[in-house]
């Protein structure tokens, strides 16, 4: 039997190895003059180590068995390419409204007030990305 907490903390473990090895890859430079390489560096450090905690901690909790609800992933992918689909057709705030209520069918209880208030947060996230960052996410 797989435990579902060890899986959890291995694959995690995988992605933070992914980014830090990868990250290596590009020059680093220092905090002052950041490189490309330092941000996904800095954030896979204390990725790897919360994976590691998982680790530790489903090896002293009772064995969770694995399993897949594959219409929760179905529901996740089909989110993403919902926000893909309306960024592209109109613009990113519809596509962020549009992923959080069709992943919102994922959850055990379905409420729209929640996914109204997580796509809001999103989008005041987004606008902020826009205006201080200066990226161009065609918000509104």
């Amino acid at each position: 039997m797989v435990n579902q907490n060890s899986a959890r903390g291995l694959f995690l473990a995988a992605v933070a190895l992914f980014f830090m090895l990868n990250a290596l890859r590009y020059p680093l430079g220092d905090l002052a003059h950041a490189g490309p390489g330092l941000f996904p560096l800095l954030l896979s450090g204390p990725l790897l180590a919360i994976a590691l905690l998982m680790i530790l901690q489903a090896r002293l909790a009772a064995p969770v068995p694995l399993s897949f609800n594959l219409k929760n992933i179905a529901l996740i992918m089909l989110g993403l390419v919902a926000f893909v689909m309306g960024a592209q057709l109109a613009n990113a705030a519809l596509g962020i409204v549009l992923m959080v209520f069709i992943a919102g069918f994922a959850a055990a209880t379905y409420s729209w007030t929640r996914n109204l208030k997580i796509a809001l947060g999103l989008i005041v996230v987004a606008y902020g990305f826009e205006h201080f960052l200066g990226l161009n996410l065609r918000l509104f």
